[in-house]
């Protein structure tokens, strides 16, 4: 059964199935589940918990009705370099994106104060972006955990007096903890970037060339001097925006490396023109998606 539905990041329809399962890295409360709530804010979407991106792809590639949320840069972090080879591989397309605004919270059972804790659980990353915060705190034990919303799943469960999660405030309030301070990430500016993926048999359902503004294109190139200058000289010539390149080791082949290119572009005639342009000079080139850029969120 499908509807009519309208899509809170564009304003434009889409025609859609009457609820969304997605595949999300992570446990509910985790980043990934906020980015996803937030891409489909008006409708009802159930989450399918993954503990790490290649069993989000595999579930994917089990289950294609399945649509997946996966981040692949952080303004801080950089990017997220084995996604780009995961998707490479799938079937999957990119029909969407969603930048979130990253805000870290210190949460314990109920009760607690700061004072009280000894010990703070999160993602290492996480960790890392609350550097500063957690300098001011110098007798805390830093424990890593493979997921930051997973870290407060666990305090709750288990009644971990004496230990707090760094995580979103989503998941502190999901499994009742007590936040006892906002803000902690020491960079303000961090945002995460994410991927909203379908399978090559449903990405049709989300084509809407009237709004779609960005691609991101993967490409191999021929060992010779001056091959990517080439490309990006057709990119150029028609007018193409380069927002991201980022270059990978193709395993096996000595000193050969895998493009990935994110453009966006106001005349999709000229954007078409440069793809008939470029793609003869490159090798393996795909287009991953094409899809409608997503404004950068306010602070």
């Amino acid at each position: 059964m499908t509807r009519k539905s309208r899509s809170a990041r564009a304003g434009f329809f889409f025609e859609l199935t009457a609820m969304e399962r997605i595949a999300i890295q992570g446990v509910a409360g985790c980043y990934h589940e906020t980015a996803a709530r937030r891409y489909f804010a008006d409708r009802e979407v159930e989450t399918i918990p993954c503990m790490s991106f290649n069993e989000l792809f595999d579930r994917m590639a089990e289950d294609r009705s399945l649509l997946g949320i996966a981040a692949i840069e952080n303004t801080i972090a950089g990017s997220l370099l084995p996604n780009y080879e995961l998707l490479q591989q799938s079937h999957a397309r990119i029909v969407g994106e969603k930048k979130l605004r990253i805000s870290h919270v210190i949460a314990a059972l109920p009760g607690q104060t700061l004072d009280e804790i000894r010990e703070v659980h999160s993602h290492p990353i996480a960790l890392m972006q609350c550097g500063e915060f957690l300098k001011t705190r110098p007798g805390l034990k830093i424990v890593e955990r493979a997921d930051t919303a997973d870290s407060a799943r666990e305090i709750a469960e288990e009644c971990l007096a004496g230990t707090a999660a760094i995580c979103g405030a989503e998941a502190a309030e999901m499994y009742g903890l007590e936040i006892l301070q906002r803000g902690i990430e020491t960079n303000k500016h961090n945002f995460t970037r994410f991927l909203l993926l379908a399978d090559d048999s449903r990405a049709g359902e989300f084509a809407d060339t009237a709004h779609a503004n960005k691609a991101s294109l993967v490409f191999t190139l021929r060992h010779s001097q001056g091959s990517l200058s080439k490309v990006l000289t057709v990119l150029s010539f028609y007018e193409i925006n380069l927002t991201k390149i980022q270059s990978l080791p193709i395993i096996g082949r000595e000193w050969e490396y895998r493009f990935y290119v994110d453009v966006t572009f106001d005349d999709r005639l000229r954007y078409r023109q440069s793809i008939d342009a470029a793609r003869p000079l490159t090798s393996d080139f795909r287009i991953l998606g094409e899809y409608a850029e997503c404004p950068n969120p306010v602070l």
